[in-house]
Parts: C-alpha cells; sequence; structure tokens
C-alpha cells in the first residue's frame, strides 16, 4: 500500500486524489493531508481518510480544527506545516496541489527527502525549474506530471526517444473569453472569467486560463520536464478539451492523448506508474462530439503567453517575476481591486523593471519574488 501526501486536499486536485484513492483504498493511504483555509472540508477529509498529520495556513485555524475533532491527528500550520506533511516518514508519494509559490518550498523538501513527486503546482518549476530539476536528479526520485497536458506529454512519449522530437504541441481550450476581441475585455467581470468553458478548477487556475498564463506557464514547465528549448514547444487552441496534447516527431507522426475533461485520470496515472489500472467515470464518445476543433493562437489577442514565452527564454530570474507578478495581479482582480484586462500590463511592467540575476539560488528566488510582488502592488496602488 503507497502512503500518499497531498499538499491541497481541499482544492480541485486534492478532491480529485482524494476520489482516485476512494476507489482504490486496497493501493493507497492517505498519510497527510495540508489545506489552507477550508476547516468544514478538510474536517470531513480527516473524518473519512483518517491522516496521521495534517496542515492548515495558520495556527488559528489549526487550534479550531483541534476543538472540533473527537480524535485529531498531528495537527501542525504555516509553511513548517506543510514541509512536515510532505516528509512524514511514511509518504512514499506526494501530490504538490497547492497554489501558487506557496508550493515551491515544500516539493523540495519532499525531493530532499526522497519522496516520488506528483506535480500539478506548476508555479514550482516556473519559479524554479533548474533548482527543482536538479534536486530530482540529486536524489533519484521521479517528478510526474499531473497537469492533463503534461501528463499527455508524457504518455505519449513512452516508449519513445528523446532524439527524435521534433516537437510537443500543448492545446490550449483559450479560456472564458476566447469567443471575445481583445478590446472587449474592458467590461467583463470577475465572475464571467470564472466560467471556464470545459473544466472544474479553482478561482486562480481559471483567470490564468482566461488570460492564457497558464498556458504560458505549462509552456516553461514543459521546458523543464522534458529537456526541450522553446523553440520545440508550440501552443495551439482546441476548444473541445479532448485531446490534451500532442508530440510530433521527425518521421511527421504525431501522437496524443484523448481524454474526457478529467482531472482523475491524470491524477490516477501520476499515482500508479507505470501500471494502469480501472477508474469509474465517463467515457469517451468521439462519435459523439462529432468534430474537434484547432485554432491558432493569436499573441496579440494572448499577450500573456509571449510574456511567458519572453522570460522563460530570458532564464534566470525571469521566469520567477513573471509568476510572483501575475498571482499579485491576479490576487487584486479577485479583490476588485484591478480590471481584469489589466493583468498583462502589470506583468509587463513589472517585468520591464526587472534586472535579472542569470543562475538564481534559492535565496535570489525568494527575494525575485519578494520584489515582483511589492513592485506590482506599488503599480496596483
Amino acid at each position: 500500500m503507497k502512503g500518499i501526501s497531498i499538499l491541497g486536499s481541499t482544492g480541485s486536485i486534492g478532491t480529485n486524489t482524494l476520489d482516485v484513492i476512494r476507489q482504490h483504498r486496497d493501493l493507497f493511504q492517505v498519510i497527510t493531508l495540508a489545506a489552507g483555509r477550508n476547516l468544514p472540508l478538510l474536517y470531513k477529509q480527516i473524518e473519512e481518510f483518517r491522516p496521521k498529520r495534517v496542515a492548515v495556513a495558520t495556527k488559528e485555524l489549526a487550534d479550531e480544527l483541534r476543538i472540533q475533532l473527537m480524535h485529531p491527528p498531528e495537527i501542525l500550520y504555516g509553511e513548517e506545516g506543510l514541509i512536515a506533511c510532505a516528509t512524514h516518514g511514511e509518504v512514499e508519494f506526494v501530490v504538490a496541489a497547492l497554489v501558487g509559490f506557496t508550493g515551491l518550498a515544500p516539493t523540495l523538501a519532499a525531493i530532499e527527502a526522497g519522496k516520488d513527486i506528483g506535480l500539478a503546482n506548476k508555479e514550482t518549476l516556473v519559479a524554479a525549474g533548474h533548482l527543482v530539476m536538479e534536486a530530482v536528479k540529486r536524489n533519484g526520485v521521479r517528478l510526474l506530471p499531473i497537469d492533463s497536458e503534461h501528463s499527455a506529454i508524457f504518455q505519449s512519449l513512452q516508449g519513445e526517444r528523446r532524439e527524435d522530437i521534433l516537437r510537443i504541441l500543448l492545446t490550449a481550450s483559450g479560456g472564458a473569453f476566447r469567443e471575445k476581441r481583445r478590446e472587449e475585455l474592458k467590461n467583463v467581470t470577475v465572475e464571467e472569467a470564472l466560467k471556464h468553458p470545459n473544466w472544474k478548477m479553482g478561482a486562480k487556475i481559471t483567470l490564468d486560463s482566461a488570460t492564457m498564463m497558464n498556458k504560458g506557464f505549462e509552456v516553461i514547465e514543459a521546458h523543464w520536464l522534458f529537456s526541450l528549448p522553446y523553440s520545440s514547444i508550440d501552443v495551439v487552441l482546441h476548444y473541445e478539451s479532448i485531446l490534451h496534447s500532442m508530440v510530433e516527431f521527425v518521421d511527421g507522426a504525431i501522437i496524443g492523448q484523448l481524454g474526457t475533461p478529467d482531472m482523475r485520470i491524470p491524477i490516477q496515472y501520476a499515482l500508479t506508474y507505470p501500471v494502469r489500472i480501472p477508474l469509474k467515470g465517463g467515457r469517451l464518445n468521439l462519435a459523439q462530439i462529432g468534430q474537434l476543433t484547432f485554432r491558432e493562437v493569436d499573441a496579440e489577442r494572448y499577450p500573456a503567453l509571449s510574456l511567458a514565452y519572453e522570460a522563460g527564454e530570458q532564464g534566470g530570474t525571469y521566469p520567477t517575476v513573471l509568476n510572483a507578478a501575475n498571482e499579485a495581479a491576479v490576487q487584486s482582480v479577485l479583490a476588485r481591486r484591478l480590471p481584469f484586462y489589466r493583468i498583462e500590463e502589470v506583468v509587463a511592467k513589472v517585468l520591464e523593471r526587472h534586472s535579472s540575476i542569470s543562475h538564481p539560488s534559492l535565496t535570489d528566488i525568494l527575494e525575485a519574488d519578494r520584489w515582483a510582488r511589492e513592485e506590482a502592488q506599488n503599480m496596483i496602488g
């Protein structure tokens, strides 16, 4: 039985992971759960899965949780709590599903502790890809992608030689406003931005999907996961979210992975790799779908994607700043302090003001992250 830690258990990836485990209790045991502030849902998860250690955002929440539970597990809080959950001695596999830069420290700690990682926290590789991949190699652990796009690439590469890859193609839905022109975005609301056409996701990633910054992050993530230059990573709009991504080889063959828009599929594949096991859920019916739609990405319509390519190409602390400025801008949009259409403007201006460090240490990355957030907040006012 494989011991599992879920970092971000009350989010979309976390709840889907627990549903996979619920179907296969003979294969997996939940050892630790780490959540933020959603105590009602976390309480139910603790009662059902009986983890040995739990982490929440603050001491106050930890105290409140202890009062609620008749037989509480070990309850910790803050970054130390996240790291303790990720490095518990009985944990073999960590599902890294925290939102944003918060996921970096516990993911690095888990790698250093010799845990295999199922990575759904793309910001970890965006902000510190070189440090993470060096740690993976140094500690001999497996880092398996959980994002549907990167899982599709990973699955398409099984049995293939990396030197035979011509390029990879990441598919993108286009987000909530894919039918709107750039000038029409000035009047959109947060509520409209949070209505993704295909997927049910958290607020931050749904907004990132609407700007396509999420896809830009995935480009940077793919660069690190598959050791490919940015010139070999392309993005194509695919409205139905059925073909999750593809690999084109030097002989012209293209191999991709298709499936319903169900995150449990890539989650389970990461948990059981290289074995596949049954999963209850809807099945893909291509005849019923009728057709799959593809479009080129308009760079002027989605400037965030261009910003991500530029930051990735320049390297150093530029991707860290890209992520931090975007997080600050998205948080301001969700707080109704910044219009949706200004996200890319804020990120671009922060990047323009940044003096990059070419080979950053973890300390450099933490400082670049702090600086970028402060710079973005000053700009937003």
